[in-house]
């Protein structure tokens, strides 16, 4: 399991300076006069190991490309996303990228850091703003077509049985992006075969501690599972300890879904605890900065960035897993 990174406080936000090769501070969206761009970035927290693989992917990024980057921990909160913003607004960085807790409530910062002349990108994470002058583009996964792709799975995997599959569902944030569409898509994937039945969803906030707890509440309420599909790895692994703790076995009385794929959720895939894995890849890093040196440029960039990703079974997270990542 990748190692939490560790953050120094300041003024409540546990904000992290990491100076780039091209020192200097940043320049209202001027590039600090200098060529130096200073970007500060709002993280939703470190809620699971594919949260810490993207912090680390977008600062070892930011030391590569010479970006200054002023970085800060939401703690899942969007409230400290919102003074986090402002205060990056008031320090006159050239560029504000963040990762949205939740779609909704972000109109008022943006407009003000808009008005400020600087550009913001968003990372693995949409706003539901109707206003796309907003931002300048978003970075990120499809997580409509990771659930799709879930499904899609889970279909063909039981496309011969006859009875009910009876279906736990441990969803992400709650108001969240990948929470919100992961579902979506998924349900849209299962939706015409009635033999499908999600008996139980609740949110398990992307965190291994509490897709134990909320698996073992449904453990209890529910005696007849034989699907769950969790919207992250950790979740998942958290569930797995439930489900081991219940007298079951993880992927042969369960069948398990998971998506991230993330090194402790291919290793479970490997020995067989999960069934299949839907990709979203972390290190958003690279592409993050080469669009922020371009919005600085006043470069034509696209309107959405989707990363390219892929899907897991069993023998292909064994092959994989020597030159994962993360």
């Amino acid at each position: 399991m990748l190692k939490r990174i560790s953050m120094l406080a300041l003024a409540g936000l546990a904000a992290v300076t990491v100076a780039g090769c091209g020192g200097g501070s940043g320049g209202s969206g001027s590039g600090g006069g200098d060529g130096s761009i200073t970007m500060g970035f709002s993280q939703v927290g470190a809620e699971s190991g594919w949260r810490t693989a993207n912090t680390k992917s977008v600062q070892e990024a930011a030391k590569t490309a010479g970006i200054t980057l002023k970085f800060s921990d939401a703690q899942q909160k969007q409230e400290n996303q919102i003074k986090a913003i402002r205060s990056y607004i008031q320090q006159k960085v050239d560029v504000i990228a963040f990762s949205p807790v939740v779609e909704s409530g972000w109109d008022t910062v943006l407009k003000e850091a808009k008005n400020a002349k600087i550009p913001v990108i968003l990372t693995d994470r949409a706003v539901d703003s109707k206003d796309t002058s907003l931002y300048k583009t978003f970075l990120g996964s499809d997580f409509v077509e990771e659930g799709r792709k879930a499904g899609k799975w889970l279909t063909e995997e039981y496309k011969d049985a006859k009875d009910t599959v009876n279906i736990v569902e441990l969803q992400g944030t709650t108001g969240s992006a990948p929470a919100n569409d992961r579902k979506a898509g998924f349900q849209e994937a299962i939706g015409a075969d009635p033999k499908f039945k999600i008996i139980a969803s609740q949110t398990g906030d992307f965190t291994r501690a509490k897709g134990k707890e909320v698996m073992e509440a449904f453990l209890k309420a529910n005696p007849d599972i034989d699907v769950l599909y969790a919207h992250n790895d950790d979740m998942g692994l958290g569930a797995i300890e439930a489900i081991e703790g219940a007298g079951k076995v993880p992927g042969k009385d369960i069948k398990i879904i998971t998506v991230d794929a993330v090194h402790d959720g291919m290793q479970a895939l490997a020995d067989g605890k999960i069934n299949y894995i839907v990709e979203c890849s972390p290190l958003l890093g690279p592409q993050l900065m080469d669009l922020a040196k371009k919005v600085v440029k006043n470069e034509s960039i696209p309107a959405r960035v989707v990363t390219e990703e892929t899907t897991f079974t069993q023998d292909q997270a064994k092959t994989a897993l020597p030159e994962r990542k993360y």
